[in-house]
């Protein structure tokens, strides 16, 4: 008797967003208490299945943030695909992760199957007593340390800053999303060897130690060269 003709497994395809921004000069993440199984009442990323199979995996992801969380529309950027056998409760589910790094981003809204949505302190999404549904302990751990290559590689970090700022408020947003302390004169020198990265603009300030400090704007470049290296 001939064998059965061979059938692909059933796979659902989801999506999940790193949604991250900096409040009171700490790195936070937009986190969602789930108000479904699996994982009811646990905090997870926002993201969820393709609602059909026309949909655009992208536009899954920003209907999700919409859906979910009520925020605006922000650049997305692929992150990676997670799809280790076991990960959902539900069945064989394949998550394409988006990143979004942005600056100024308003209160999450709650909306769909999410009870609640919230913006946390990274330290305190990945300390070891906060418990996150499905694989999201791992998939944001994946989007901070792609977000800390950004602030290497490119001029992202003056985004967060005003139209014209400080060199030592720069540095807060460095160690901010790095999550180290930074030596003020290696830095100092860093910023000032990249050529293009800011540009001195305007009168200095006086900052709150009551010292003149002098003040800057976003230079042209996009990219670094050299790159803003993590000590």
């Amino acid at each position: 008797m001939p064998d059965p003709p061979w059938q692909p497994p059933r796979v659902l395809l989801a999506v999940d967003l790193v949604i991250l921004t900096l409040r009171e000069a700490r790195l936070h993440v937009l986190l969602v208490e789930r108000g479904i199984d699996p994982f009811l009442g646990a905090l997870a990323l926002p993201g969820g299945f393709l609602c059909d199979e026309h949909e655009d995996i992208e536009a899954a992801a920003r209907r999700e943030l919409s859906e979910e969380a009520g925020l605006p529309d922000v650049h997305l950027e692929p992150l990676a695909v997670y799809g280790e056998p076991g990960r959902d409760p539900r069945g064989r589910v394949v998550s394409v992760a988006y990143l979004a790094i942005a600056p100024r981003l308003p209160e999450p809204v709650a909306g769909t199957d999410a009870a609640g949505a919230c913006w946390t302190s990274v330290e305190h999404a990945l300390a070891p007593g906060t418990k996150l549904a499905f694989d999201h302990r791992r998939i944001l751990i994946d989007g901070v340390e792609r977000a800390r290559i950004q602030l290497e590689h490119t001029a992202l970090a003056t985004s967060f800053c005003a139209e014209t700022f400080t060199i030592s408020e720069l540095q807060q947003v460095y160690e901010a999303v790095w999550g180290v302390r930074l030596d003020p004169r290696n830095f100092y020198r860093k910023v000032q060897g990249t050529r293009g990265f800011i540009v001195a603009d305007g009168p200095m300030r006086k900052t709150p130690n009551g010292r003149p400090a002098r003040l800057f704007r976003a230079g042209p470049v996009h990219v670094l060269n050299p790159p803003m290296t993590r000590p």
